[in-house]
């Protein structure tokens, strides 16, 4: 991709990704990668941010015989996730209108 992502469009895509259903980090990263291409490292410190804030939260399960974090979106969570979905409604529908040229002033 050519667009790099900031820090609340990481955040967002997490969530969202969380929000439709628990998740673990590999996981996470590969429906990510769908939007940017950065590497799975990159996602670990948005997850332990988020989960520092409270917007997620963790449990273990067993897979295959090892032990596999998982990913639970909190209700503080789901509130900040719909606060940027509109957020990004918003900035989408202003970049849309620059680039098929209806942003005449």
């Amino acid at each position: 991709m050519t667009f790099t992502l900031n820090t609340p469009m990481f955040d967002f895509l997490v969530l969202s990704v969380i929000a439709d259903g628990d998740a673990y980090g590999y996981q996470i990263s590969q429906i990510i990668k769908k939007a940017a291409n950065t590497k799975d490292s990159t996602l670990y410190p948005i997850l332990k941010r988020l989960q520092d804030n409270q917007y997620v939260k963790t449990y273990d399960q067993q897979y295959q015989g090892r032990n596999r974090k998982y990913y639970t979106i909190t209700d503080t969570g789901k509130s900040h996730q719909k606060e940027l979905l509109k957020e990004w409604e918003v900035y989408k529908s202003t970049i849309d209108e620059i680039v098929k040229g209806g942003a005449s002033q």
